[in-house]
């Protein structure tokens, strides 16, 4: 049997209990909105609020008013194109991560890039970082399901592997995890506005991973635990 290729994560101090009260942090406001009964409708908000905090986060101006009636800014806009995909590429990324991110990526910057450059990396180094996600996202490991979401949206918003629109890809490929992984498989909570909500802390531990070394990345795991608790407390479950 192989050794486990993420089993430092467990290592880190304070991660997994860290990362085991988000999730039950989740799973409490899921199950006690009554998960079965939520209609589409609710997802459809939840992708909406996480596709303007991506886009504010991006440089977007538009409110929250603005994009729900589709009258959001370019980059809000190209951020909800990829929120109606997202779900859809669940089956994708459990088979073929590298696949999904790419889909993503050509959704997020159609109309801004020429066709051949949509879905590609940059360099053949961008191209070695997508492989390396990609087999986070396949690992066979006991890790948290939250905590390799946030690893494969910080080292693709570092890395930024694609000519343009690499801070909404991975910030939806985040969200992507979270659902294929069964942690929030209707994707109910909303880690962009909680990103946004904590956009200080948010940015400052993205520098401090992308400087490299264990303290940058344990920062960024324990950071990325507390925004996933505001992610369950900004759900549009709790609207009800």
């Amino acid at each position: 049997m192989s050794a486990d290729p993420l089993a430092w994560l467990l290592s880190l101090e304070g991660v997994p209990s860290a990362f085991a009260a988000a999730r039950d942090g989740i799973d409490a406001v899921l199950r006690d909105r009554g998960l079965r009964r939520t209609s589409p409708e609710v997802t459809a908000e939840s992708l909406l609020r996480g596709a303007h905090a991506s886009a504010v986060l991006e440089g977007s101006v538009s409110s929250l008013d603005e994009v729900r009636a589709g009258a959001g800014d370019e980059i809000a806009q190209d951020a909800v194109r990829v929120s109606t995909e997202l779900l859809g590429l669940m089956p994708v990324l459990r088979r073929a991560p590298l696949q999904a991110l790419a889909r993503l990526h050509a959704v997020a910057a159609a109309g801004v890039l020429p066709q051949e450059r949509l879905g590609r990396p940059r360099d053949g180094e961008a191209a070695a970082k997508l492989r390396a996600v990609g087999e986070l996202v396949t690992a066979s490991t006991d890790a948290p399901a939250l905590a390799i979401a946030s690893l494969v949206h910080a080292e693709l918003l570092t890395a930024a592997p694609f000519g343009s629109h690499n801070g909404i890809v991975a910030r939806a490929a985040e969200r992507l995890v979270i659902a294929a992984k069964g942690v929030d498989e209707k994707s109910l909570v909303v880690p962009e506005a909680a990103h946004l909500k904590l956009r200080a802390e948010y940015e400052s531990n993205l520098r401090g991973f992308e400087k490299g070394g264990q303290p940058g990345v344990h920062s960024w795991l324990l950071y990325a635990a507390e925004a996933y608790a505001a992610a369950a407390e900004a759900s549009p479950l709790l609207d009800r």
